[in-house]
């Protein structure tokens, strides 16, 4: 049996500072240092170990980001970043430090008992970011329209002439006026606060389409498209979340990772599973389920899809017209035994991710 003669660090990774715990080859303790959190000491530490000999680092994946794993491999030096949730941990344990925390995960790397995410690069983060960000001011949009509504439902305000957020409604709350100073400078600042929200959400959402037309997202947003529920922006969302489809071996390794899964606690001859996981990546599983909600429908080829699924090759097409059959016979059946709706919908999203794999990993033909 060949001799490991490779240096493992782990790195407990904070705002301020790092823990650093070095287990070299044949040694049982890690030797453990703590050093403020500076580049060119970080720079310093890894180039003193590689003269040594072969070395690999990690950490688990936190608020600092990737920037971390850019310093290091910019040194040569092999890291990975490590799933939190995936970390073994002792039940019994009910000691947390920064040391331990780092001890533990060298040991555990080195045994080869971690799991390591995917690590974007810079123009990938940078295109998730953007996205994450249009996100966010989608979330504020819906907080200033509720805020408004209600201020205007505790005046006695009340639109009952058909449909919020129509063009006919913006009118009526744009007319509305109030006699006392405070209640007007109120209903002034809410507005305008939610006008300034919407420009800058239809700002990111101009940029973002302008991306989703070049490489190299042009190709796969262009694949997606063709699948029912599956416009430009979610395409977008599951392009930069999952980032490469192929790196998954099976579909199930996929719907785990977006925790589309059900939950399970068996033992024996008992079997029970729960709801889905919610592990993994939330801001893909969201664009899943929002697009599962149309398979609610008979199978057709409206207008809108015909029109996105035009130049697309054959291979995508098949595969999201049989999509469309099967999901939509896969919820009559669900909820016709006695399934909620939203319960229906989570499966079928599972299945959704099912076909998405195969229209993206699978190289389509060229279209006629």
């Amino acid at each position: 049996m060949e001799k490991d003669t490779t240096t493992y660090v782990g790195l407990d990774d904070s705002k301020r500072r790092l823990v650093v715990a070095i287990l070299r080859p044949g040694e049982r303790e890690p030797e453990q240092r703590e050093m403020p959190k500076e580049p060119h000491l970080i720079q310093r530490l890894f180039r003193r170990l590689t003269r040594e000999g072969t070395v690999a680092a990690c950490y688990e994946a936190g608020v600092s980001g990737y920037d971390l794993h850019r310093q290091i491999t910019a040194c040569g030096v092999a890291c990975q970043v490590i799933a939190p949730a995936l970390t073994p941990r002792r039940p019994g344990q009910r000691i947390k430090t920064d040391r331990r925390d780092a001890v533990k995960l060298v040991r555990l790397f080195r045994a080869g008992e971690l799991t390591a995410i995917h690590v974007p690069d810079e123009a990938e983060e940078a295109v998730r970011d953007l996205l994450r960000c249009r996100e966010a001011v989608r979330r504020d949009v819906l907080r200033w329209r509720h805020r408004l509504l209600k201020f205007l439902d505790r005046h006695g305000r009340l639109y009952v002439s058909g449909k919020n957020w129509s063009q006919r409604h913006w009118d009526w709350v744009r007319a509305q006026t109030f006699a006392v100073a405070p209640l007007q400078r109120t209903f002034e600042a809410t507005l305008f606060a939610l006008e300034q929200a919407l420009a800058h959400q239809a700002e990111l959402e101009k940029e973002i389409e302008a991306l989703a037309q070049q490489p190299p997202y042009a190709e796969p947003v262009g694949w997606l498209r063709c699948f029912r529920g599956i416009d430009t922006l979610s395409a977008m969302i599951l392009v930069a979340e999952i980032v490469d489809f192929q790196r998954f071996r099976r579909p199930r390794e996929l719907m785990a990772y977006v925790g589309l899964v059900p939950s399970e606690y068996s033992s024996g001859d008992t079997e029970r599973r729960g709801a889905i996981t919610k592990t993994g990546n939330a801001h893909a599983r969201r664009a899943l389920v929002e697009a599962a909600w149309h398979y609610r429908h008979r199978p057709t080829l409206g207008r809108a899809l015909a029109h996105r699924s035009q130049g697309q090759p054959p291979d995508c097409l098949a595969h999201a017209w049989r999509a469309q059959q099967r999901l939509h016979r896969r919820y009559r059946h669900l909820v016709g035994h006695g399934k909620r709706p939203p319960v229906a919908v989570a499966a079928i999203a599972r299945e959704l991710v099912a076909f998405i794999w195969a229209a993206m990993t699978r190289r389509p033909t060229v279209a006629a």
